[in-house]
């Protein structure tokens, strides 16, 4: 049975006021797009989970979906801080929880493999242990030194970004791969937007790239461009002159709520967004094709 609906009827369906929402994605393949349908569907009280919040997040709570972040590094990267959730937690309007990178796919894998809680080696962030009661440190039952545990985690909703998917969520990905199979893994509910819809025989074609599997997906959203300022791999290129632009409109809450009013108020959905940003930008971020070598997988 097929699972592909719109992002907007997703989003609708699955993403509820107070829910623990993980978007996934480092640095590439971010779900721009979902996050944006989440603002203008006017979701509040949500923990915004992710490893690298970027500027997904700081939309998200400027638009006042946020009662609290979960997240590893923090900012936009490349030019500075997440100004918007930044000034939030200096402020005292937002609760927060932080781990190191690997502390936040630790948990993730813990959520995934239906574990209360998973080790890891010490590190030298002994200040996180101070500041996030959730790290804890525990004796090694084998008699070696301590170790340091973390929760599970397991969001209500996962929302995953890929280059094509076919319509029962089964999907590929490639390029640099984050948290996204963990994610998926861990959460109740998974929502996949894809660059592109194919056939079944496509993703049969290559097995060992389908990253996120049918069974764990909930609804699938044939989105192209949904990325956008982030990259996909082989699609579109990613827009630093965006990550610069946000920088200068993040300083005052005048310019964010222009911003917010033409780009995601302002449009229904992201093919008008896309539209929107004109031909100039399209040919900016294009990208030429480069494709790696045959894998054969031989006859049955």
């Amino acid at each position: 049975m097929s699972k592909l609906v719109a992002l907007s009827e997703a989003i609708a369906k699955y993403v509820n006021d107070g829910d623990i929402v993980y978007a996934a994605g480092f640095t590439h393949l971010i779900p721009f797009a979902a996050g944006h349908e989440i603002i203008r569907q006017g979701r509040k009280d949500l923990t915004l989970a992710r490893a690298t919040p970027d500027l997904i997040y700081d939309m998200m709570v400027a638009a006042g979906c946020a009662r609290k972040v979960i997240f590893s590094y923090m900012g936009n990267p490349g030019v500075g801080s997440l100004r918007i959730v930044r000034s939030a937690l200096e402020q005292g309007k937002l609760e927060w929880e932080e781990y190191s990178h690997f502390g936040m796919i630790t948990r993730l894998q813990a959520g995934a493999s239906g574990l209360p809680f998973l080790p890891m080696n010490q590190t030298g962030g002994t200040d996180l242990e101070n500041a996030n009661p959730n790290i804890k440190r525990i004796p090694d039952p084998y008699g070696g030194k301590d170790v340091i545990v973390v929760p599970a985690l397991n969001p209500d909703v996962a929302i995953v970004h890929v280059q094509r998917a076919d319509a029962n969520g089964n999907a590929h990905l490639w390029g640099i791969i984050g948290e996204q199979k963990e994610a998926a893994f861990a959460a109740r509910k998974v929502i996949l937007t894809a660059e592109e819809i194919v056939d079944e025989s496509v993703i049969r074609s290559d097995p060992n790239r389908t990253m996120i599997p049918g069974i764990v997906v909930s609804a699938v959203c044939h989105v192209p461009f949904a990325c956008h300022p982030s990259y996909a791999q082989g699609y579109y290129d990613r827009d630093n002159e965006f990550y610069l632009a946000w920088d200068k409109i993040s300083e005052s809450a005048d310019s964010v709520k222009a911003w917010m009013d033409e780009w995601v108020y302002g449009v229904k959905d992201r093919e008008e967004y896309w539209h929107k940003l004109g031909a100039k930008t399209h040919k900016r971020l294009g990208v030429k094709a480069r494709y790696s070598e045959k894998i054969n997988y031989g006859n049955y």
